[in-house]
């Protein structure tokens, strides 16, 4: 698979910082969640030295947390057999965003802000996406919107869209529980796929759990493909 999503994970949803530790990268999350917070090899060949990754997300008060490519597997079999257990497996998926936003979005659905409103907030945090992961999101540079979408006369829905190297990748697509399976998932990807062909992006990419079965579908059905994977080991007692 093409390592650059992973540079666009990294850019448009960023850790407080990433520290280069010997073959190590270190994300400092500040409470944003496993992708802000996984140490990962920044030298496929070198990254052994596990003692040294733990040291130093222990001196951040992290958990010990490795995010795993496809090109990691030495260091994937190294983790499990010190008894770091899988968690998480992610898809990602990419499309042409001309394609995806090729369909209709009925009036008064979709609305693109600068920064998120406090209905966008509210929504986000009825689906356990907090304050912590609100300052990644407004962390991230170059272009980017935050999208809220609209059903039944309210507002149910909403995203955050930004662009890193040509790549747009959505993040934290949440739509209100009792609003799911009606549309407005839907006409959200078609308007972050409209928006990133405005702004020059030749792809609209996202990350999406493997057991997240709905989100998963509706990927399938808007015509995105799953170009790669990764995953995360954790082992929760300290070594």
């Amino acid at each position: 698979m093409d390592l650059r999503y992973f540079d666009v994970v990294d850019a448009t949803w960023p850790p407080y910082a990433i520290t280069r530790t010997g073959p190590w990268l270190i994300r400092e999350g500040r409470g944003g969640g496993k992708r802000v917070s996984a140490a990962s090899a920044a030298d496929i060949a070198k990254a052994n030295d596990i003692p040294q990754a733990i040291e130093a997300m222990r001196a951040l008060g992290q958990q010990n947390l490795f995010m795993l490519r496809p090109v990691d597997n030495e260091l994937d079999q190294a983790l499990a057999d010190r008894g770091y257990e899988i968690v998480d497996p992610v898809h990602i998926y990419t499309c042409d965003p001309t394609q995806v936003g090729a369909g209709d979005i009925p009036a008064v659905t979709c609305f693109e802000t600068e920064t998120p409103l406090a209905i966008m907030q509210e929504i986000w945090a009825e689906g356990g996406i907090g304050p912590n992961r609100l300052a990644v999101m407004a962390r991230a540079k170059g272009p980017k919107t935050y999208l809220l979408g609209r059903t039944q006369d309210r507002a149910a829905g909403t995203a955050l869209v930004a662009i890193h190297d040509g790549v747009a990748m959505l993040h934290a697509l949440e739509v209100l529980e009792t609003f799911r399976g009606k549309g407005l998932g839907r006409y959200l990807m078609r308007a972050a796929a409209r928006w990133a062909a405005r702004h020059g992006a030749a792809e609209l990419a996202l990350l999406v759990t493997r057991k997240n079965a709905p989100a998963n579908a509706l990927y399938a059905s808007l015509g995105m493909s799953v170009v790669g994977s990764y995953h995360y080991r954790i082992k929760e007692n300290a070594e």
